[in-house]
């Protein structure tokens, strides 16, 4: 059973929240209960909260520009080729 909740938002929160909802295509009323679940989780229910803080030296930024440090970290090599050339019948 669901209970109604009014709650009071001046404008920039709920603009806010507008998009927040809009970009996933969910109505305000699940944004705001799936935030609810996510502050209010605790460490032991999340494998991913557990492992916070876990590595120490990282950098402060990391959050922020993962991407960047992924793609300086990141080394391709070529895969090697796991299909031979087959002559072609005649």
């Amino acid at each position: 059973m669901t209970t109604p909740l009014q709650i009071y938002m001046d404008e920039s929160e709920l603009d806010l929240l507008d998009n927040w909802a809009r970009e996933r295509g969910w109505t305000k009323s699940h944004a705001v209960r799936v935030a609810i679940r996510a502050l209010t989780r605790s460490r032991d229910e999340d494998p991913l909260l557990r492992a916070c803080g876990m590595i120490e030296g990282l950098p402060e930024d990391l959050s922020g520009r993962i991407d960047d440090y992924l793609e300086e970290s990141f080394v391709a090599e070529k895969a090697a080729s796991t299909y031979r050339k087959r002559r072609r019948q005649r």
